[in-house]
């Protein structure tokens, strides 16, 4: 059947650019794969965070991804500090993970021109936890974004690595580029959409009235025509089409716009109209979760005990081939 992993940070306001590119994609992927999605709260220390407010981020992000289709019947949901073996395997790995693969990755040295006050040892060694995530459930399969290729490359090579040096332990896990649209900022239609920049995004779990108002705010033409669609333009039609279900309003307005007759307040409407019926459901879905904190918490108990099951078992193997415990 093979087993699957992939993790989302509770960096708050999951977006509708985070839905159509990874979270339906995951929805998809519990029918066809036994599954691991973790919420990954160790990951989101390598910023400045409020620890008053960490926690609430971790439920409501396990909420919305419940909302918008995860099954805890079909798939194991959990967070990832309540296994505490990712850690543990993420240190074994980082002993056989050379300084220099780090230091060349994209995103460490993106992320560090970006936070050059805050440059730490987790932000270097995210790609070994990253790999740590995986390897601990033996995934063979990772969805992932094309910006997140090159660790997943990492993570394959450490296995490589590990079991050159201790014997064959690990898969390699294979990249399953995440299928969807694009989805880009609203503010920026030349950067992907983003929680980091106000206004740029809509949230799963925003009421209608401010869905409309951040709809009617973006960007369409930024500059003189050229005689091609604009990028702002291009991506209210992107979300359009994702979220017109019968696609016949999609249609009618390209149709308007290929004629020349388009009022551009006529697609950011419609865009809005279409987003808010098809996001009600997930909204309602996620305000009956978090009303209810002892049944989110009983979920992701009952995920992370499924899942320390798996990773205990992978690190006695781990413990064997290392020399760090015996079987005895």
């Amino acid at each position: 059947m093979g087993r699957i992993f992939s993790g989302i940070q509770p960096t708050g306001g999951v977006h509708v650019g985070n839905y159509v590119g990874a979270i339906q994609n995951w929805v998809r992927m519990q029918d066809e794969m036994e599954s691991f999605f973790c919420i990954v709260d160790y990951h989101a220390m390598t910023v400045p965070y409020d620890p008053s407010d960490f926690r609430r981020r971790v439920r409501e992000a396990a909420a919305i991804n419940l909302a918008a289709g995860l099954d805890p019947a079909k798939t194991t949901l959990f967070v990832q500090s309540h296994v505490p073996e990712h850690a543990e395997l993420a240190w074994i790995l980082g002993c056989v993970t050379p300084l220099g693969e780090l230091q060349r990755m994209t995103q460490f040295k993106d992320k560090a021109r970006q936070h050059a006050e805050n440059v730490n040892a987790g932000l270097l060694n995210y790609p070994i936890l990253m790999a740590a995530d995986i390897l601990i459930y033996k995934a063979d399969t990772v969805p992932v974004g094309e910006d997140q290729v090159q660790h997943l490359e990492l993570a394959r090579e450490i296995a490589r690595r590990f079991n050159g040096t201790f014997g064959p332990t690990f898969p390699e896990p294979q990249p399953r580029l995440t299928a969807g649209a694009r989805i880009m900022a609203l503010t920026d239609p030349e950067s992907k959409m983003s929680k980091s920049v106000p206004g740029s995004y809509v949230a799963l779990t925003d009421p209608p009235d401010e869905i409309r108002r951040r709809l009617r705010r973006a960007v369409t033409d930024t500059g003189p025509t050229t005689g091609e669609m604009s990028p702002g333009v291009r991506n209210l039609f992107t979300l359009l089409e994702v979220f017109d279900a019968q696609g016949d309003t999609f249609r009618a307005l390209r149709r308007a716009y290929d004629e020349g007759t388009l009022r551009y307040v006529e697609l950011k409407d419609a865009v809005a109209e279409h987003m808010i019926e098809q996001l009600r459901p997930i909204r309602e879905r996620y305000e009956e979760l978090v009303a209810h904190p002892d049944r989110l918490r009983t979920i992701l108990a009952e995920g992370a005990d499924r899942a320390r099951r798996v990773a205990r078992t992978t690190m006695e193997e781990v413990y064997e081939r290392t020399g760090l415990r015996s079987r005895a």
